[in-house]
C-alpha cells in the first residue's frame, strides 16, 4: 500500500491531524520548561494524569477532560512546591508522581477496566482516535500554541530571569502557574499520541535539538515546533509501515524519531559552536597589551572573497589561515 492510499483511510487522516497538532503544541510549552530547567516536569505531570484517566474510565466521563482537571491540579501543586523550595520538596514531588501513577492503576482495577484500556493512554494509541477525540486534541493544542506565542515575551522574561521580571512589573507567580497549566494541557493533548509515560520526550527532545542549531530563543522556539511536527508525522508513518512486518506502536516510534533527530543535529551543532568561537574577537582573553609578531612574507593575499574566515578585531579585520589569525599592518602581516 502506498503512502497516499494509506492516508486516504479515515482513521489515518485522524491520526495525522492529531500528530501534527501534538507535534506543534508539546515543544511550544516545552521550550519554556527547558529554559527554566524543568525538563522533567512533563514526565511528572504525566504520572499524575494517569489518575485522571482512570477516574474518567471509572465514572464514565470522557478521560480527556478528567485528565485535564487532575493534571492541572497536579501541575499547580508541583509549581507551589517548587516555588517554596522546601528542604523536602523533592520528596514531596516524588510522592506526588508515584502516587498519581499508582492511584491510576488502582482506580482502573477497581472499576474493572482492563490493562489494555489503560495502556492506550500510557503508551499512546493514535490510530484509534475518534472524530471527537481529534477535535478535542486540536482545540486544546490551538489554545496552548496561541497562549505560548501571544505571551512569549512575558513567559521568556520570567523563565530567563525572575528577579528582572519582578522589577519590570510582571506577575511572576501568575506566569509560572500558567506555564504549569499549559504543560498539563499539553500532556493531555499528547497522551493519546505518544502516551503519558513518553510525553515528556516530545516536549523536551525537539527543544534540545533546536538548541543545537540556533542561537536565539525565538529561533529555538520556532524550530522546536517544526521539529516536533516532523518527528510526530515521521514516527507515525514509519510505525505504520513497520507494522506490516512487526508490532510497532506509533508512540514509541515518534519518540525514537525525535531522538534520532537530536543525534543527527548534535555534530552539526558542535561544528556551529566551534565556528562561533572562532568568530569571537578574543573576548575570552584578559585585557592586556599583546605584542604582534610581524611576518615579512605571507603566501596568500587576504581580502574580501578570499575564502578565509574573517574575524572583526577592534578597528581592523583578522583572517584565519592555517590555524593562525593574520592582520594587514603597514605592508606586512601581524600574526596573532
Amino acid at each position: 500500500m502506498s503512502v497516499w492510499e494509506l492516508f486516504s483511510l479515515p482513521f489515518m487522516q485522524r491520526a495525522l491531524l492529531a500528530a501534527v497538532f501534538t507535534g506543534v503544541a508539546a515543544p511550544a510549552v516545552g521550550t519554556f520548561l527547558v529554559q527554566r530547567r524543568l525538563a522533567l516536569m512533563g514526565d511528572g505531570i504525566g504520572h499524575v494524569a494517569v489518575t485522571g484517566v482512570a477516574l474518567g474510565l471509572v465514572t464514565g466521563i470522557a478521560p480527556t477532560w478528567t485528565a485535564v482537571l487532575v493534571a492541572t491540579a497536579g501541575a499547580v501543586t508541583i509549581e507551589i512546591i517548587r516555588e517554596r523550595g522546601a528542604t523536602n520538596g523533592d520528596v514531596a514531588l516524588a510522592l506526588l508522581f508515584y502516587g498519581g501513577l499508582a492511584g491510576g492503576v488502582l482506580l482502573s482495577g477497581i472499576g474493572g477496566e482492563s490493562a489494555v484500556t489503560l495502556q492506550q493512554y500510557l503508551f499512546g494509541s493514535i490510530t484509534t482516535l475518534s472524530p471527537s477525540d481529534v477535535l478535542v486534541t486540536m482545540g486544546l493544542a490551538v489554545a496552548v500554541v496561541v497562549l505560548c506565542v501571544g505571551l512569549a515575551p512575558q513567559l521568556f522574561a520570567v523563565a530567563q530571569d525572575q528577579e528582572f521580571a519582578r522589577v519590570a512589573g510582571l506577575r511572576v507567580r501568575f506566569y509560572n502557574v500558567l506555564v504549569a497549566v499549559l504543560a498539563a494541557v499539553s500532556v493531555t493533548v499528547a497522551m493519546r499520541t505518544v502516551g503519558l509515560l513518553l510525553v515528556s520526550a516530545l516536549m523536551v527532545v525537539p527543544v534540545a535539538t533546536a538548541q543545537q542549531l540556533t542561537r536565539s530563543f525565538r529561533g529555538t522556539f520556532l524550530l522546536a515546533m517544526g521539529l516536533g511536527t516532523l518527528a510526530s508525522v515521521g514516527g507515525l508513518v514509519a510505525a505504520t509501515f513497520a507494522s506490516y512486518r512487526a508490532s510497532v506502536s506509533p508512540g514509541p516510534a515518534i519518540v525514537v524519531a525525535a531522538l534520532a533527530g537530536y543525534l543527527m543535529a548534535w555534530p552539526i551543532g558542535a561544528l556551529l559552536r566551534r565556528r562561533a568561537r572562532l568568530r569571537e574577537p578574543f573576548s575570552h582573553l584578559p585585557d592586556i597589551e599583546a605584542e604582534h609578531e610581524p611576518i615579512d612574507r605571507h603566501p596568500h593575499q587576504h581580502g574580501p572573497g578570499c575564502g578565509h574566515l574573517a574575524v572583526p578585531h577592534d578597528d581592523h579585520v583578522d583572517y584565519v589561515h592555517d590555524g593562525h589569525r593574520h592582520a594587514v599592518h603597514e605592508g606586512h602581516y601581524d600574526e596573532h
